[in-house]
């Protein structure tokens, strides 16, 4: 991906709530992670608190404090468990 974008990609409940499973969203500059997924359920209310929500850029999982780059893809997922 090219260009001052990045490719964000949701999944199952996120999906859901946000209407579609990917987007490509305008990034202009790096943004930490939690500012952007701040943005997201200010968007999107339906998705609840972003304590709950977990991130991955470029396939790695996140922490609030992590960037997003221009050309970055962001995943947004539910944490999952198991037993």
């Amino acid at each position: 991906m090219n260009g001052a974008t990045i490719n964000v990609l949701y999944f199952a409940q996120v999906a859901e709530h946000m209407g579609t499973r990917q987007e490509t969203q305008t990034l202009d500059a790096p943004v930490q992670a939690g500012v952007w997924l701040d943005a997201l359920t200010a968007r999107c209310p339906t998705l609840g608190t972003t304590g709950r929500l977990k991130l991955a850029i470029n396939q790695q999982h996140a922490r609030r404090q992590d960037m997003i780059r221009p050309g970055d893809e962001v995943a947004v997922f539910e944490p999952v468990t198991g037993g």
